[in-house]
């Protein structure tokens, strides 16, 4: 979700990348691709991840420089990536590509004036997952025997539905809409430099002694990605709603409210499109020499910038890999 205000909600801790050795994350791969990809692109020159024919494959260092911290704390990623989003999502969709557009055009002008800092941070702002990326990325994760699941729908739905499965002890995004699709347990954060936070559902619905089902209807009053919330209700007000009504339906009939399209909002969390029709494999044997020249030699990303990255994920498969990665 994008809705922050989930957190106000959520039951969330640090904890230590010690207490995740030997697990299996499935990661919403668009959201960890993404955030990747706008770090580097912010902090990296752009003749890095440039093509001499202008295409930019800044996720390749993204993931180079992303999956260490993975093999070296022993954990097993599952890059789950989207299907096709929901038609509810539309309007998402579309309020994120004006706003892209937006940046786009602060982007020319910061370039007309010369301003290399606004360039910097407009340039990450203006990122997306473009076929080329779709395609390199899934690529360069195999030649790095990284399992990569296709959603039919939501990959954050996928990964929840693939941990309470028990086919991944976590799943591991930046959005709190984990928490709604059922996710046991997610931790956010994964990208970052210090140790993740572990966000718990049923230590959430526990707190607020509610229901699955009841936390997903304060969510739609809230508001979400899939439909705008009811005025003048926050986090607080919408747990107090539901605990005083038991519903959506009866909380908007108390306030003489409505949610556009909320049975179809609800029905989207509550049995989200799923698939049974994937292999986990948690024995990775990554073939670095090929996938240093995919990077380097097939994409011309320079050497330096990645060489790093592949030193990490060597050490580590050498130090973990008696049992675990060969």
């Amino acid at each position: 979700m994008g809705n922050a205000a989930l957190r106000e909600i959520a039951v969330i801790e640090e904890v230590s990348f010690a207490d995740l050795e030997g697990s299996v994350v499935a990661v919403d791969a668009h959201n960890w691709l993404y955030r990747y990809l706008t770090t580097t692109v912010k902090w990296t020159n752009s003749d890095v991840y440039t093509t001499p024919d202008g295409t930019e494959v800044a996720n390749l260092v993204g993931i180079v420089q992303g999956l260490p911290k993975f093999f070296e704390h022993d954990i097993t990623p599952v890059m789950v990536f989207d299907g096709g989003p929901s038609e509810l999502k539309a309007d998402e969709i579309e309020s994120r590509r004006k706003q892209r557009e937006s940046y786009e055009e602060q982007l020319e002008r910061a370039r007309e004036e010369g301003d290399a800092v606004a360039i910097a941070r407009l340039e990450s702002r203006t990122q997306r997952l473009t076929p080329t990326i779709q395609e390199t990325s899934r690529e360069l994760l195999s030649l790095l025997d990284v399992p990569v699941v296709e959603a039919p729908a939501e990959g954050e739905a996928q990964a929840a539905h693939m941990a309470r499965r028990g086919d991944a002890d976590y799943v591991g995004t930046e959005d709190y809409d984990a928490l709604l699709f059922g996710a046991p347990q997610t931790l956010r954060q994964l990208t970052s430099k210090g140790d993740p936070e572990l966000m718990d559902l049923e230590a959430t619905l526990a707190k607020h002694e509610l229901t699955l089902e009841q936390l997903i209807d304060a969510a739609i009053l809230i508001g979400t990605d899939f439909n705008e919330g009811v005025s003048g209700i926050g986090p607080k007000t919408a747990i107090a709603e539901i605990t005083e009504h038991g519903d959506l339906w009866s909380v908007l009939e108390a306030r003489g409210d409505s949610v556009e399209h909320g049975d179809r909002v609800r029905q989207l969390f509550r049995e989200p499109t799923v698939t049974d029709d994937y292999d986990v494999a948690t024995s990775l044997e990554p073939d670095l020499e090929a996938a240093r020249a995919y990077v380097t030699e097939e994409w011309a990303v320079d050497p330096d910038e990645v060489e790093r990255g592949f030193e990490r994920i060597e050490e580590s498969v050498t130090q973990t890999g008696l049992d675990r990665w060969t």
